[in-house]
């Protein structure tokens, strides 16, 4: 009997212990929060949306620009490649010498033992004629292609350079 009295007395003191708890536990007030759940995108919880969406559109625009940069460049980097090849080089350089003897030749119409009071011949698209009176030469360029004229007027005596 003795053993039951003690099986009584730890029972009743754990029932009282918990007695005794859950009353403390009822008795304090409820510490806890509701659960609120926020999206974290702006595009969802529409909080900072607008600068969200210029920030999107600010990167879309510096990526697009530097694509149409990178591009341009590419197309420049080629467009001199092309113009430093060999073939390229020897056109300009004839082109160039061609042009010298011509301008060469003209000089020499105008202005050399036996100038021409007059003349004119076809260049590409342009026809260049000149007339001299004695005291100023004229040169008139018209470009046939857009219909532009060009007058350049130079005083014969005072053409050249001064003597020591």
């Amino acid at each position: 009997m003795n053993e039951r009295k003690i099986n009584n007395r730890v029972s009743n003191a754990v029932v009282g212990a918990l007695l005794v708890i859950s009353m403390c536990l009822i008795t304090f007030p409820i510490m806890a929060d509701e659960i609120k759940f926020k999206f974290k995108s702006p595009s969802f919880s529409g909080v900072g949306t607008s600068s969200h969406y210029l920030t999107i559109d600010s990167q879309e625009m510096t990526r697009k620009e530097a694509i149409e940069a990178e591009i341009k460049a590419l197309k420049e980097q080629l467009e001199r490649d092309a113009e430093n090849t060999t073939l390229a080089r020897f056109i300009k350089n004839f082109e160039s010498r061609v042009y010298a003897q011509l301008s060469r030749q003209l000089v020499d119409q105008l202005f050399g033992e036996n100038p021409a009071t007059e003349g004119s011949f076809l260049l590409f698209d342009n026809l260049i004629t000149w007339t001299s009176d004695g005291v100023t030469l004229t040169m008139t360029i018209f470009n046939e292609a857009t219909g532009e004229t060009t007058v350049i007027t130079i005083p014969i005596g005072d053409f050249g350079f001064p003597a020591d």
